[in-house]
């Protein structure tokens, strides 16, 4: 029987993903075989679990990058990856991503520091694939009181309206601000775009009194902070 036939039927027991998952709980299960319970069954030359590892080996093994997919897109990917089967691949991966963030950043969590402003930050930017700008406005114990979406698209000093994120900023009565958007491209190192949009941005701001506490560049789960590297 050659390994292209190879069914999961035809494993042993303890190697059957479903299995092996309620024997030895989740995280005893691979990406490939956690993908395969997703995926469901195979198809006629291919088992779930083949399925799984060609689509885990087209995006270099990187989940992230299989995230950020439009569910069409991976099924062009391979035969055998319906629509139905695409979509629930994508929806868990997203609850998977949701649950990450949810486990360190609540209504509750101060953005005292970079990185819990980060994972703020991340539960909308993390797996855009355009460019989005973004502005959380805090109370004076640095708790969020709400967040905004300022532009989607190309990021550039026309688009970001300035007077809207002051707007926002004195509608909730707040003095502090911070603001973020996302480089698709993966690359985090701001363009001179990036620091003339955030210069305006605390200028403008400085004349209300309000502070621009930071700037942060997000990809994935990643980030640039202009307020850590002098920026600001």
């Amino acid at each position: 029987m050659s390994e292209f036939s190879l069914q999961i039927k035809d494993l042993s027991v303890d190697d059957r993903p479903r299995e092996k998952l309620l024997k030895h709980g989740a995280s005893a299960l691979s990406d490939a075989e956690l993908l395969a319970i997703i995926i469901g069954s195979g198809t006629k030359g291919n088992s779930a679990i083949q399925l799984a590892q060609k689509l885990l080996s087209y995006y270099n093994n990187d989940l992230n990058k299989i995230a950020i997919q439009h569910p069409l897109s991976l099924k062009d990917t391979q035969r055998g990856l319906g629509e139905v089967r695409c979509i629930n691949i994508i929806a868990a991966l997203e609850l998977g991503k949701r649950r990450y963030i949810r486990q360190f950043v609540n209504e509750e969590t101060k953005l005292n520091d970079v990185s819990a402003a980060a994972k703020f930050f991340m539960r909308y930017l993390s797996d855009k694939v355009q460019e989005e700008f973004w502005i959380v406005v805090l109370n004076n114990a640095l708790l969020p009181i709400d967040a905004y979406q300022i532009t989607k698209g190309n990021i550039d000093r026309t688009l970001v309206d300035v007077r809207l994120i002051c707007k926002y900023a004195l509608l909730n009565n707040s003095t502090k601000v911070m603001v973020a958007h996302n480089h698709p491209s993966g690359n985090l190192m701001p363009s001179e775009e990036d620091k003339v949009i955030t210069k305006r941005i605390k200028d403008a701001l400085k004349l209300l009194d309000i502070d621009l506490l930071d700037h942060l560049i997000i990809f994935q789960d990643k980030y640039y902070s202009f307020a850590d590297n002098n920026l600001l």
